[in-house]
């Protein structure tokens, strides 16, 4: 047994040596386009950036000065890229990380022109567009590698390494939750690109596929039902303080003592500023500004937010295995925490360690990540999922096996139907049969 285990702990080095180097193009030069790209700067030779597209000039700029990529190749619309690459693709590969709601468009539109992408998510915004892009990439046969990043850390590989070699016996329940950290879910769901369902993706899949998508993938089996419950507890008009002006900078008597206030996140606690693109040395000052022109400086209580702040939710799978996922806005930390129960064991993980308890033996196996010659992966982000996600994609591509990805395009659809299933279901009230046509 303590064998098994010790070889469930061995991370993929994370270098790859490719046949040649991988030519990019990117749709988005914001927060996800600069990471997934950044592999190429750490290990040479592999993925070189010769196209960028992104409405806002300073980031196009930036990342064509960084690649070195010629003003012709820099475009400010997505589609103006698209429309370069009508009498031929500009490069081998396509990285999708635009805003939600251009998901879609783009990916039909580059996997019509040949290209091999990899799709930020969620890939789309509804099941109708999720079943389309799936019978697009079976028709024109390109490989499609979703930003799953999840299963691709170390931490989750190992845990389903575990899964797979049955040292928790069969898996009977997983409990699996997702802490979104108070002040997240007032940056990006409250405040942010992603407060409002309709013009994005409901939270449960804008945030949670990942979450969805693991449990699909620990369990190895279709879902076939789930029901949710959930709700928007705190951020609503009705709860706004008495006095409260319409921006946290307005001078509101409520600031000091408001958790959710813009200032405190941001000028104080410096959080989620990558989102105001300031420079390397920045003020106070720069951040107010930004606070007093952008969303991120309303009232939490004042926005036009729709997205629940907690959410429970009970999956059932072929065979009678059961989940149940909860995503929880009120919590000190972020990460991951998940329960496996098996008829010859238990796991208990925090997303960082875990540790295997198996009833037979008595004895428990502590899991911790083990960092690498090539570099820690702990200091990417996911958990080291972001880097190791292009690692395999790069590697998927230039040998053309799609098996190299942990992930068919196929489990990704359907780990986003289950998520807008999830969210019928809690609106509806009723459990939902998860239908994949």
């Amino acid at each position: 047994m303590a064998a098994a285990f010790a070889e469930i702990g061995r991370a993929r080095p994370l270098s790859l040596k490719t046949s040649r180097e991988i030519t990019v193009a990117v749709m988005g030069a914001g927060s996800r386009g600069q990471t997934y790209t950044e592999y190429g700067k750490l290990f040479p030779g592999t993925l070189k950036v010769v196209a960028v597209s992104d409405i806002q000039k300073e980031r196009c700029d930036s990342m064509g000065r960084l690649w070195k990529i010629p003003q012709e190749r820099c475009f400010g619309d997505f589609r103006e890229m698209l429309a370069a690459g009508r009498k031929g693709k500009l490069a081998d590969v396509l990285i999708v990380s635009l805003p939600d709601d251009l998901h879609y468009e783009a990916a039909m539109a580059a996997m019509r022109q040949g290209y091999d992408i990899l799709l930020e998510k969620p890939m789309a915004q509804t099941v109708r567009e999720c079943r389309a892009l799936l019978e697009r990439q079976h028709e024109t046969g390109v490989m499609v590698a979703v930003g799953h990043v999840l299963r691709y850390s170390p931490y989750f590989r190992a845990l389903k390494g575990a899964l797979d070699r049955g040292l928790v016996g069969e898996v009977v329940n997983i409990q699996h939750q997702e802490p979104v950290q108070w002040a997240h879910m007032a940056h990006s769901f409250v405040r942010g690109n992603w407060h409002n369902s309709k013009a994005s993706t409901p939270m449960i899949v804008a945030k949670s596929c990942h979450d969805l998508d693991i449990l699909r993938w620990l369990i190895g089996r279709r879902c076939v039902r789930v029901s949710a419950e959930g709700s928007v507890a705190l951020f609503r008009h009705e709860n706004r303080p008495a006095g409260a002006p319409p921006r946290c900078t307005d001078g509101c008597p409520h600031e000091k003592f408001c958790p959710y206030s813009a200032i405190n996140i941001y000028v104080r606690q410096h959080r989620h500023l990558y989102v105001f693109d300031l420079p390397r040395k920045f003020t106070s000052a720069q951040i107010l500004k930004k606070l007093r022109t952008t969303d991120y400086g309303r009232c939490i209580y004042d926005m036009d937010n729709d997205q629940p702040d907690h959410i429970v939710t009970t999956l059932l799978f072929e065979g009678g295995v059961t989940a149940s996922f909860t995503l929880d806005a009120f919590t000190p930390w972020g990460g991951r925490r998940t329960r496996v129960m098996g008829t010859m064991g238990y796991i208990e993980g925090d997303g960082t360690t875990f540790t295997l308890h198996r009833f037979d033996t008595g004895r428990s196996y502590p899991w911790s990540f083990k960092p690498t010659d090539e570099g820690n992966y702990k200091d990417s982000g996911h958990g080291g999922g972001d880097l190791q996600l292009i690692r395999d994609f790069l590697e998927a591509v230039d040998t053309r096996d799609f098996s190299r990805l942990s992930s068919s395009f196929d489990d990704s659809v359907e780990g986003h139907v289950m998520g807008f299933a999830c969210e019928r279901s809690r609106l509806c009230g009723r459990k939902v049969v998860v239908a994949m046509r």
